[in-house]
């Protein structure tokens, strides 16, 4: 507008006529607003800022539903994905870990029911090997007083024979001495066994 202004002029300048004052100073004025205001907020740019705003609208929508918007969703699935993953592995760790203890218990009972019963075993071979050993020494004591009891008896008996020949001897020597006659062994055992039994 203010080009059209300054090309009248020039025109009527030209010429040499001039403008009329109303004219010169409404294009003055009409200059001057348009210098000095702000362009997007004039009715006839309008239009093509509608335009560049759909446009730009347009280029943001189709980004964010594109490009952004499913890799924001990939990201979010594939971080639901390794959260679910790792729930599950997780529990199945712990479900592993509760049959191992499950296991490792049931392990421990048996060997405490196995160390049972070898302990009773031990004490039942203990007692018998104690009973056996106790029996082969009762019958050795035996033996040896069996032993020592005969050994006795033949010492009595040698005892009792030579106390019987001693008495012999003693006795013959008495007859013949207060008899003044000589009498034989024989004759003082008949004489002995006999008296033993008259006395029985």
């Amino acid at each position: 507008m203010a080009a059209e202004t300054t090309s009248h002029e020039a025109v009527a300048a030209e010429h040499g006529a001039h403008a009329p004052d109303g004219v010169t100073e409404v294009a003055a004025h009409g200059g001057g607003e348009s210098g000095g205001g702000l362009p997007q907020f004039e009715f006839e740019h309008w239009g093509g800022q509608i335009v560049w705003l759909f446009l730009i609208f347009a280029v943001l929508y189709i980004l964010l539903a594109k490009v952004f918007i499913p890799r924001l969703r990939k990201i979010q699935d594939t971080r639901a994905a390794t959260i679910a993953d790792a729930v599950t592995q997780a529990r199945s760790v712990q479900a592993e870990a509760e049959a191992q203890a499950k296991a490792a218990q049931a392990e421990i009972d048996e060997a405490r029911a196995r160390a049972r019963g070898l302990a009773v075993e031990a004490k039942a071979k203990a007692a018998a090997e104690l009973a056996a050993s106790q029996k082969a020494e009762d019958a050795r004591l035996q033996a040896q007083m069996d032993e020592a009891e005969a050994r006795i008896r033949g010492l009595r008996d040698q005892a009792m024979s030579n106390v019987r020949g001693i008495a012999g001897e003693t006795a013959q020597a008495m007859v013949e001495k207060l008899t003044g006659q000589k009498v034989t062994a024989a004759e003082i055992d008949a004489a002995l066994a006999a008296r033993v039994q008259g006395a029985a």
